[in-house]
């Protein structure tokens, strides 16, 4: 192991990520439900990047950073960090909670069209166009 000396910031900075631990990121938060916060759940900062409190911790101001882009699944904001899915998961849980990030809902799945319906169509258009 080396001396307190022998650490420089170059060091120190490619090591952070593996001396945080989840728990002190997340506060001792749980994960919130699937229904509330899924993988497929948009997110998008709610605020413009100057009306950002100081008191938000580095990685919170990350995610707002990578959601202030538009509308991200959870999964690719995820995708953009150095961080585990559930803690970015309770993160912007947290972040929704406060009022930071809005959430909406994925697409719904469009009904598939009635095999009927479009057959009584395509026979109307050649009826007319021939």
């Amino acid at each position: 192991m080396r001396d307190s000396e022998d650490w420089d910031s170059e060091d120190w900075d490619l090591e952070a990520p593996e001396l945080v631990r989840p728990y002190v990121i997340t506060k001792g938060r749980r994960l919130p439900d699937d229904d509330k916060l899924s993988l497929i759940t948009l997110v998008t900062a709610a605020l413009e990047q100057g009306q950002r409190p100081s008191r938000l911790s580095p990685e919170e101001h990350r995610l707002l950073d990578i959601c202030s882009a538009g509308y991200l699944s959870v999964a690719e904001v995820a995708g953009h960090t150095r961080l585990p899915l559930g803690v970015v998961r309770i993160v912007l849980a947290s972040l929704t909670e406060s009022g930071y990030l809005l959430t909406r809902p994925p697409v719904a799945r469009a009904r598939l069209a009635d095999k009927e319906l479009l057959e009584e169509v395509l026979n109307g258009l050649r009826t007319k166009f021939g």
